[in-house]
Formats: C-alpha cells, sequence, structure tokens
C-alpha cells in the first residue's frame, strides 16, 4: 500500500490533537454476544472500543496504522489489545478468527479504489461466517466548499475518483457515494442501513452513513454460533 493509502506521518503528527466523532449505534450489537472477537480497524485513539467496553464487550482488539494514534489510544484505555499495522491492509489475524469489524471513518483515509477493495477483501478473509462487518463513513457533500475541493484536486491530479480532497492540513481523503460504498460491501449480506450527521476532525458538519453487513454463513450450518442474530430495528 503507498503512503497515500495509509499517511502515517500524518496521523502520527496530529495523533494528540484529533477527535473523532462517528456514532457508535448501540441497538445494531443488542444482539452480538458480548464474549465476541471484535476488531476495531484503524481504531484510532481508540473512542469506539471505549464505547464498546462500556456496552460490556469484553474481547477487544484495536489495530492502526499510527504508532502515535495506537499510543494514545493505550494510555487512555487498558483493556483492549492494541497494535500498530505495518502492512495495512494486512491484520495479522487468522481467518476467520474475528466475530464482529468495526471500520469506522477509515474508507475516507483510503482514497485509492485498489486499496480499499484489499482493506475489504482483509476484513472478509479474518471475519468468521456469520460475522458482521460494521462500516461507518463520509458520503459525497453538496455544498460549495467541497465541491470546489473535489474539482480542486482532480485538476491538480487527475485522479478521476470525484470525491478525493486535500483537507486544510494536508490529509488526503475520500466521500463517497451511497452505491460506492454498497459496490465495496457487495459481497456480505446487507442487515440495515442508516444515515447520520457528524462533525469532521476539523469541526465541519458532515453527512455519513453507517452500514451493517454480514459475512455469509459457512455452508450446512457450520457457523460457529456466537450469537450473532439480527435484533435492530430500522436504521435511523
Amino acid at each position: 500500500m503507498t503512503d497515500l493509502d495509509s499517511q502515517t506521518g500524518y496521523w502520527d503528527a496530529v495523533a494528540a490533537t484529533k477527535t473523532f466523532t462517528h456514532p457508535l449505534y448501540a441497538p445494531w450489537l443488542a444482539g452480538v454476544d458480548r464474549g465476541a472477537a471484535v476488531l476495531d480497524y484503524g481504531c484510532g485513539y481508540g473512542r469506539t472500543l471505549e464505547a464498546l467496553t462500556a456496552h460490556g464487550f469484553r474481547d477487544l482488539a484495536g489495530v492502526d496504522t499510527s504508532a502515535g494514534m495506537i499510543e494514545r489510544a493505550r494510555a487512555l484505555l487498558a483493556a483492549p489489545r492494541f497494535d500498530v499495522l505495518t502492512a495495512p491492509p494486512e491484520t495479522g489475524r487468522p481467518d476467520a478468527s474475528v466475530d464482529l469489524v468495526v471500520l469506522f471513518a477509515v474508507l475516507t483515509c483510503v482514497p485509492r479504489a485498489d486499496a480499499q477493495r484489499r482493506l475489504i477483501a482483509e476484513l472478509d478473509r479474518v471475519l468468521r461466517p456469520g460475522g458482521l462487518l460494521y462500516v461507518s463513513d463520509y458520503l459525497l457533500q453538496d455544498d460549495a466548499r467541497n465541491r470546489e475541493r473535489y474539482e480542486r484536486f482532480a485538476e491538480r491530479t487527475g485522479d478521476h475518483a470525484y470525491g478525493v480532497f486535500e483537507t486544510s492540513d494536508g490529509a488526503v481523503c475520500r466521500h463517497h457515494t451511497e452505491d460506492r460504498l454498497r459496490t465495496l460491501l457487495a459481497g456480505f449480506e446487507p442487515v440495515d442501513c442508516r444515515r447520520v450527521t457528524v462533525s469532521t476532525m476539523n469541526g465541519h458538519e458532515a453527512a455519513g452513513a453507517q452500514f451493517l453487513v454480514r459475512k455469509p454463513p459457512a455452508p450446512h450450518g457450520q457457523d460457529r454460533g456466537l450469537g450473532l442474530r439480527t435484533t435492530a430495528g430500522p436504521g435511523a
């Protein structure tokens, strides 16, 4: 993966200052056993893992490309296991070893389509059949400031993926259509989706979407059976 798709130097430099806000929607996790193995990919400083701990989850792990973010996470949270990714998107986890993967505001930080596909393939590999993938990310914004950012980046770089842009402090990010996110997750079974409004890491209000999807069960009822059942109501 190229530096554009991990941007480790940027994330290490801002590790102590950024605040992430994508909300954890607890009703989607009501049917997941609290002893399930949970992996937060791109965990940052551990904010979502802290929320999962508060909801009673006990087997928690977080990985991130930024050593600075992981250092901050370890200082804030004692219980989860944290590791720095040295060859992203490879997690170092065995095949089919995780019951739930959380992917919050990570695809936005991986602007290239091929790198996004490799990331989703790695998460599919580590998920057990019947396991859940919970994705939260930014949608394309329709305001003048963001449209100008998208167009400026495309003109400067020749990048034809509309929605890629550079932040004021130097990160290269990507916003997505809902169809783009659904295409990335096409190998999973849809469970639920919802729109959200979040603040960006630089304090701007933005539209986002959350998707809960399931890895297809193994044939002939070979699931491990950790209570990964759907109990969520309609997306809010």
